[in-house]
């Protein structure tokens, strides 16, 4: 139950990040979202590596032996890349301006479904997280969150720079925390899965952090942003740390 309680909290924050960039009146920019994107990487990395790649090679199968679950973690790395670079190749975090490269309806539904994929799989790693570990859901929930506002803005901002109506950029945000919900519940099922399942998002999250956030807070000319990832990094520790002396 906890697992769809926040894995519904974080498909939550994929509607606000649509309702953010077509709200009329709302002036939306890319540089209002480049501190909460630094804060999620770095609050992602320092949760893959401390956290879910250890509690991966943990997983009853897995115990002793290695090879399998960093199959599965580079299997999950190479996906997004293969959606994100092969079959939608026009997508970047944050506020979509490029409408050229958005000409056609097969480019467009691609790059959202890009970031369905990426939701998916935040879904799929909040309720792994969950029925490993009740603290490895919640510090899971935490990152995936982080990232999820920017998400949502980012798929209506691309639906927008393709010319369509906001009414259109809602639904695909819609659809992107619909991806998040069905991640949550088919691991709520298919619990056997987990095992395989969990190295496979880890994979994805690591993605996301390095590979997607991290270079847009590297096109940043404010050094501040760089800075914040840091800052996320030690929000992870002391958010772990807080659960630890509460016993949660």
């Amino acid at each position: 139950m906890d697992a769809v309680i926040f894995g519904g909290m974080a498909a939550l924050a994929n509607v606000m990040g649509g309702l953010w960039v077509t709200w009329p009146r709302l002036i939306a920019r890319r540089s209002l979202l480049s501190y909460p994107l630094a804060l999620g990487a770095g609050f992602l990395l320092a949760a893959v590596f401390l956290k879910v790649l250890p509690t991966s090679l943990d997983l009853d199968p897995w115990r002793g032996r290695s090879t399998p679950p960093l199959i599965l973690v580079l299997a999950g790395y190479l996906l997004i890349q293969l959606f994100e670079h092969t079959v939608a190749p026009h997508f970047h975090f944050g506020e979509e301006t490029h409408a050229e490269a958005l000409s056609g309806r097969h480019v467009v539904w691609a790059a959202v479904g890009g970031v369905a994929l990426h939701a998916f799989f935040d879904g799929v790693a909040i309720a792994a997280g969950f029925h490993v570990e009740h603290r490895l859901g919640v510090l899971l929930f935490i990152a995936i969150l982080l990232h999820k506002l920017p998400e949502g803005f980012t798929v209506a901002s691309i639906v927008l720079a393709s010319g369509r109506s906001r009414r259109a950029a809602r639904w695909a945000s819609a659809a992107v925390a619909v991806a998040t919900l069905v991640g949550v519940l088919l691991v709520s099922v298919a619990r056997g899965a987990i095992p395989y399942a969990f190295p496979l998002s880890a994979g994805v999250t690591l993605y996301v952090a390095a590979s997607d956030l991290i270079p847009e807070i590297n096109r940043e000319t404010r050094s501040a942003s760089s800075l914040v990832v840091f800052l996320g990094v030690a929000l992870y520790y002391m958010t772990e740390k807080m659960l630890e002396a509460f016993g949660l």
